[in-house]
């Protein structure tokens, strides 16, 4: 195996690793993290805009679900990356990414359910679905 294609899977595998880190927190430590985001975003936007003000929490389960879809549309492009470069074509490598990265999100949600606090919710994981769905459509478009 060439070094390119051990290095894009080690970027998969980091990437899973942060994923994994984040399910690791706390229901608490993972709210306090996102709203922190939040309100970030919603204090520069009522900066630019002043008449304009956001609800933070609404904005705060925004950030939370986008996130969602943000981390596994990367996930998507690295899966794609790596597996094309392993030498998978057409079909092949669109459902051995589709399924890496389905097959995690389920993983990650019952993980969860390990965690103070969290759960698993099946809207989770078709929110991550959608997103690797889109990273994988990308990849192939731009390919």
């Amino acid at each position: 195996m060439n070094t390119i294609i051990m290095i894009s899977w080690a970027f998969v595998l980091v990437w899973m690793a942060l994923i994994y880190k984040l399910s690791s927190q706390s229901a608490h430590q993972s709210n306090d993290l996102s709203e922190g985001v939040a309100g970030y975003i919603v204090r520069t936007i009522e900066k630019v805009s002043s008449k304009n003000s956001f609800d933070l929490s609404r904005f705060n389960h925004i950030a939370r679900k986008s996130a969602h879809f943000l981390t596994y549309l990367i996930l998507g492009l690295l899966v794609m990356n790596a597996a094309s470069r392993s030498g998978l074509v057409g079909f092949n490598v669109l459902a051995l990414s589709m399924g890496i990265c389905v097959l995690y999100a389920i993983s990650d949600e019952v993980h969860q359910l390990f965690v103070p606090g969290r759960g698993a919710q099946v809207k989770d994981v078709l929110i991550d679905s959608a997103g690797a769905a889109v990273g994988i459509s990308i990849f192939s478009l731009v390919m």
